[in-house]
């Protein structure tokens, strides 16, 4: 059970703990909101692709719509600016300034971009851009998508013309969101755009997509942008099902395909020995200076944390039964997780600033008499934001917290059945109704 109005006064995190200057937003990406896909010059996504093939998405249903954000921008900036946050992450979408991923500039599709961040900028909250949020061009995605390596070039391009055009008016700029997710589940085991089954072709998208990231920073760097620049991770500690030693094996292998095989490179410059090994023949095709490049100096790294992980060798130790709730997603609740990965982090890599850039519940959110009294999402916050300043009191360089998310949206291949949001959108009519835990989260960071 989640916690009842009357436990909500015993809830202990306050503002007061954290630094003046501590970061506190709220996260969404642009084909997840936006909809408006054939508006202003929009090319099609590989998302968009995706959600048309019947039985991709557990409603069947699509992106065309979402939250209808891309008409409703001034009223939700009205909303953020609410909240009482300093932040607001969200991406851009490529095919929307760059409708082919490659050639011409939509001027209409940064002209949304521009209002958006000057929105933000008039209501006093700070702009935080991601780059790409798994919605690359599908014209390039016909032309080897990111298993090829022209598709890095094209990238740079890309994230070079959004600096040039946008620079001056963001905060801080995040390359990429969630390789791993791009590399696994939509290469790998296919259940995300572009739906491809290919252990190969996973790795090598995982790859091009971090030596994108170091190509771009190089050369926005060169632009003499001076903003803070880093990635965004998902990340999960992950625990053997048992004592076997071969659940304990599995554990550690599936820690390098995680988190290893990203944090490797981007601070170690090289891939971990032992998931390379594994891999055998299916390892990445990686070029001399590669490593070098991906390794580029990094401001900040985003982690976005929901839950822990338990591996195993076999099927029998495959359910754990922890007696901990879970979240509709079937997600196990373990605040005391993130606190342990990032103290494994800290101790394990020089790190630059971490900011967690994803922390947020799907719940079943009933709405009564026009209220929607999330508790279960509030105290999984409040709990996550705990977990948050224990790290930073053993050393962790914590500078930012971001929920996931602002609205209820299109959840990937779950469609419009899982929510995530702080505020509940109606989809038949788009209106917008804050829940207990957008109050709860507002009266936080108003103190």
């Amino acid at each position: 059970m989640g916690k009842t109005p009357s436990d909500i006064q015993s809830l202990i995190v306050q503002r007061s703990h954290f630094p003046t200057d501590f970061t506190w937003g709220v996260a969404t990406s642009a084909f997840q909101i936006e909809g408006g896909a054939r508006q202003d010059g929009r090319g099609p996504s590989i998302w968009d692709t995706f959600c048309e093939t019947p039985g991709h998405i557990a409603d069947n249903s699509t992106g065309l719509m979402a939250c209808d954000h891309y008409n409703r921008l001034e009223e939700d900036l009205d909303l953020i600016a609410s909240l009482g946050v300093t932040a607001y992450r969200f991406s851009v979408s490529w095919p929307r300034v760059q409708p082919l991923g490659y050639g011409a500039w939509n001027d209409e599709g940064f002209d949304f971009y521009r209002r958006l961040v000057d929105g933000l900028h008039n209501r006093g909250i700070e702009a935080y851009l991601t780059l790409y949020h798994w919605d690359l061009p599908q014209a390039l995605q016909d032309r080897g998508g990111w298993n090829h390596r022209e598709t890095c070039e094209h990238f740079c391009r890309y994230a070079c013309e959004v600096v040039k055009r946008l620079g001056d008016r963001i905060d801080s700029l995040a390359t990429f969101n969630e390789p791993w997710v791009v590399a696994i589940l939509g290469h790998e085991t296919g259940i995300f755009a572009p739906g491809i089954k290919d252990r190969k072709i996973a790795y090598q998208a995982g790859h091009h997509q971090l030596v994108a990231h170091g190509m771009s920073l190089q050369a926005i760097r060169q632009m003499g942008f001076t903003k803070p620049m880093g990635i965004v991770l998902n990340q999960s500690p992950i625990y053997p099902a048992s004592t076997d030693p071969q659940d304990v094996a599995k554990a550690e292998l599936d820690d390098g395909i995680v988190v290893r095989w990203y944090m490797d490179p981007l601070l170690k410059k090289s891939y971990p020995a032992d998931v390379l090994a594994w891999l055998g023949s299916d390892a990445p095709v990686v070029e001399p200076e590669d490593m070098a490049l991906i390794a580029q100096p990094l401001d900040f790294i985003g982690v976005n944390y929901y839950t822990r992980n338990f591996s195993s060798a076999s099927e029998t130790h495959k359910a754990q039964e922890t007696g901990n709730p879970i979240t509709e997603m079937g997600w196990e609740i373990y605040p005391a997780g993130l606190t342990e990965l990032l103290c494994r982090l800290h101790r394990d890599y020089p790190l630059p600033a971490i900011y967690i850039t994803e922390n947020g519940g799907a719940f079943k959110d009933p709405v009564v008499n026009g209220q929607i009294d999330d508790h279960d999402r509030l105290s999984y916050l409040h709990d996550h934001i705990q977990a948050t300043l224990h790290a930073m009191e053993q050393g962790v360089d914590v500078r930012g917290y971001f929920v996931w998310s602002l609205m209820d949206n299109f959840e990937w291949a779950s469609g419009y059945l899982k929510r995530f949001g702080i505020v509940h959108v109606d989809y038949a009519t788009q209106a917008r109704t804050l829940k207990a835990s957008a109050r709860w989260y507002q009266s936080l960071l108003k103190g």
